[in-house]
């Protein structure tokens, strides 16, 4: 395979989808840096902006007979959803309207942004993690992957999580009541965050290194 630059690969929206899909998975991966607000108003922010740039990926002919190695481990996922988990707390669960699921149902489906966010997140960091070692043959698949999984998995996902997001946002229960937004009392010591989970793993992984800086 042609090994230069003029690869679909390199193209413009590739490049684009990589530098909003590493911001998105730095957001997740420092999830617990945010108070709860902040965090849903960033996220309302990164998934449009993250769907926008998968829709228009090109989609290559898979050129390799094995599949593209993964990254994400199910420790690392579980780790990614649990901290998820807790900044979204009463909020993580929803009502799901886009799934076949609920032809069968006679009750509503109940489905969980964090389980959401965690799913596209895995996608994203893995088709990230083999375009870093530049090897087109392997980025080309990794990429088939990666626009296949949106079109028939977490595309849907994401549009979800959005409507999710806005209603969270927007809705009439202010985040602000919410027990981890409540004001620092101004005797109360720093918050130390060496020992939250995804600092810990972060740490382990050494995921930082890879990171752009804020």
């Amino acid at each position: 395979m042609d090994e230069t630059f003029d690869h679909l690969v390199y193209s413009k929206n590739v490049i684009e989808f990589v530098t909003v899909g590493r911001e998105y998975c730095h957001f997740l991966e420092h999830a617990e840096d945010y108070s709860r607000k902040d965090f849903f108003k960033v996220a309302l922010r990164m998934l449009p902006l993250l769907y926008l740039k998968a829709v228009v990926l090109p989609k290559p002919e898979q050129v390799l007979d094995d599949m593209v190695e993964k990254s994400v481990t199910e420790s690392w996922y579980e780790t990614v959803k649990t901290v998820l988990e807790q900044q979204l707390g009463a909020h993580n669960v929803y009502l799901e309207v886009f799934t076949p699921d609920i032809q069968r149902a006679d009750t509503p489906v109940a489905a969980f942004m964090a389980e959401d966010l965690t799913d596209i997140y895995q996608d994203v960091k893995d088709f990230l993690e083999v375009f870093k070692t530049g090897v087109t043959e392997l980025m080309n698949d990794a990429l088939y992957e990666l626009v296949n999984n949106f079109e028939t998995y977490w595309g849907q996902k994401a549009v979800n999580c959005m409507r999710a997001l806005h209603n969270v946002n927007y809705g009439d229960e202010p985040l602000e009541d919410d027990e981890s937004d409540a004001p620092m009392d101004e005797h109360e010591p720093e918050r130390q965050t060496d020992n939250w989970i995804f600092t810990q793993r972060r740490q382990q992984w050494n995921l930082d290194s890879d990171l752009p800086l804020d």
